[in-house]
């Protein structure tokens, strides 16, 4: 069997033992005879992956009892619209930190519902950087702040929460979800796509304050879309193939010691990263030094056509999804917490080489 280097920036690579398990299990779930795709999504087996994925993540956060965990369809984009559609009213207000294109899709959506407020942007320097809290200004009365804590596309990152002054933070975590600590006691709202940090595409993680939750009045919400719903019951068929994905993989981080491990390991990785791109100009970073994303590593070389050479030799050499985004090009690295060292070590010894025979 054969395994790449993968540095997908999602779909992401999953890791291994929670691969080899879903292998083990496709056709005969624990003695049933089915694979969990084969089993009604409110039979007891089913019941208890769902159950068991909640009280995992909420062990992993520290969640208490006043958070509701939801896994949604749509992936993180729909809940760009569900976010506004249930906590924004017309002539109501909510602050949208601008740091790139999906906070730019959230940011569009929102308008639909009420009047958003940009305290910050960086595109005009094409979002290479994180606000510092002195330079957000905040609106008064907002119902909440919306931020985006890594930027896939760009290879920025929030280094901690942005300082809201008690206004509710909601966030869409999709790229760095259980990858570091937060602090749970700021925010409202948090939602991710899974297929980053958490397991296969397919379902969207919704982590929600109750007391926030309360804050929704509005009657006239479709009912797929309102939260009240997912809270009260199970209502639809979930994406049940994904949330067992997903439950394993939460297994799997709690094995491997938790959000204080990947921290630890997610440093060393984006640190040698780092220190290679840095040690001449052969590789430039994209991002502000102190804005520089974790997990997604973005870079350039001296010319394209140079990069197009790097990324023809990387995958030559089982080092595979390299290209960055279509819009911004160059190279990016996405070493998520299934990324692991020996990975990134695989590649940082490719780029020295490259570098070696072409600088």
């Amino acid at each position: 069997m054969k395994r790449v280097h993968n540095f997908s920036a999602g779909p992401a690579a999953l890791p291994t033992e929670v691969l080899e398990q879903a292998q083990s299990e496709l056709l005969d779930y624990h003695g049933t005879g089915r694979s969990i795709m084969e089993m009604s999504h409110r039979g007891p087996e089913y019941t208890q992956v769902n159950e068991q994925a909640k009280e995992r993540l909420a062990r992993i956060l520290n969640l208490g009892d006043d958070f509701e965990i939801l896994f949604l369809q749509g992936g993180a984009s729909l809940q760009f619209l569900q976010v506004a559609m249930n906590f924004l009213n017309k002539g109501e207000s909510a602050d949208y930190i601008n740091t790139g294109t999906w906070s730019q899709k959230a940011i569009k959506e929102a308008k639909m519902f009420g009047n958003v407020h940009i305290p910050f942007s960086s595109e005009a320097t094409n979002f290479n950087r994180i606000p510092a809290d002195k330079e957000l200004s905040l609106s008064d009365g907002a119902n909440f702040v919306h931020f985006t804590s890594n930027n896939t596309i760009y290879g920025t990152q929030f280094p901690k929460e942005p300082e809201t002054n008690g206004i509710p933070l909601v966030c869409d975590a999709s790229s760095d979800f259980l990858s570091r600590p937060i602090d749970i006691r700021k925010y409202g709202l948090i939602y991710a796509g899974a297929q980053k940090n958490l397991g296969p595409s397919g379902v969207a993680v919704v982590i929600i304050e109750k007391g926030f939750l309360s804050r929704i009045k509005k009657t006239n919400i479709p009912t797929l879309l309102d939260y009240r719903t997912h809270t009260k019951k199970l209502f639809h068929t979930p994406a049940t193939f994904t949330v067992y994905l997903v439950n394993l993989v939460l297994k799997w981080i709690e094995d491997q010691g938790g959000i204080s491990h990947f921290e630890k390991v997610n440093n060393k990785k984006a640190n040698l990263l780092y220190n290679t791109i840095d040690a001449d100009d052969f590789y430039r970073g994209t991002a502000e030094t102190d804005s520089r994303s974790k997990m997604n590593v973005t870079f350039r070389l001296p010319s394209e056509e140079l990069e197009s050479q790097f990324l023809k030799k990387a995958e030559e050499n089982d080092l595979i999804a390299l290209k960055g985004y279509r819009t911004v090009g160059g190279i990016r690295a996405s070493i998520y917490n299934a990324c692991s060292l020996e990975n990134v070590k695989a590649l940082v010894n490719f780029m020295e080489k490259f570098r070696a025979e072409n600088g």
